[in-house]
C-alpha cells in the first residue's frame, strides 16, 4: 500500500512538512508624483468648489464647515496620487483658498440667478465682474476664517494621506 503524499502548500493535511509563515511582501517605495498630486489636486478643487457652491446655493447660506471638506479633499487627491513631494500640501493649501472662493463666487451665481431669474451659469459667465463686486461687498472676518480652515485642512490632509 502506498501512502498518498498530501497537496503542496496545505500546511494541516496529514504528512504535510511544516511551512514558515509566509514573508511579508516588501515595504513599497516612498511616492512623489508632482505631476499627478498637481492634477489631482486641481481636479479636487474644481469638484469640491462645484459642489460646496451647488449645496450653499441650494440652501441659501455658506456653511462654513464645508470649507473644511473642501480643503480636506484638496490635500487629500494631492497626497494620495502625489506621495510625499514636500512641495503638494503647500500647494493643496493654495488651491484649496481658490476652490473655496470658487465655490462661494457660484453660490452667489446661484442666489442672484434665483433673484434675478436668469441662470446661474448666464450671471457666472456673462456678469462675473459684477459677481466678485458682490463677493466683496459681503467679506467678514467668518470668510477669512473660513479661507484658514480650508487651507489648514488642505496641508495637513495631504500630509496624512501621503503616508
Amino acid at each position: 500500500m502506498s501512502q498518498s503524499v498530501p497537496p503542496p502548500g496545505n500546511p494541516f493535511a496529514q504528512g504535510a512538512e511544516p511551512q514558515p509563515y509566509p514573508v511579508a511582501p516588501p515595504t513599497p517605495p516612498a511616492r512623489s508624483n508632482m505631476g499627478l498630486g498637481l492634477v489631482a489636486a486641481v481636479v479636487a478643487a474644481l469638484v469640491a468648489a462645484g459642489v460646496y457652491g451647488a449645496i450653499a446655493g441650494a440652501i441659501e447660506r455658506e456653511i462654513g464647515w464645508a470649507a473644511v471638506g473642501v480643503g480636506f479633499l484638496v490635500g487629500f487627491a494631492a497626497g494620495k496620487a502625489g506621495g510625499r513631494n514636500p512641495a503638494l500640501p503647500v500647494i493643496s493649501a493654495v488651491l484649496s483658498l481658490g476652490a473655496v472662493y470658487l465655490g462661494q463666487l457660484i453660490t452667489l451665481a446661484i442666489i442672484g440667478g434665483k433673484e434675478l431669474n436668469v441662470s446661474a451659469s448666464t450671471l457666472f459667465f456673462d456678469h462675473f465682474d459684477v459677481l466678485t463686486q458682490a463677493w466683496k461687498e459681503e467679506l467678514d472676518p467668518l470668510t477669512f476664517l473660513f479661507f484658514a480652515l480650508a487651507a489648514f485642512a488642505a496641508f495637513s490632509g495631504s500630509k496624512k494621506a501621503s503616508d
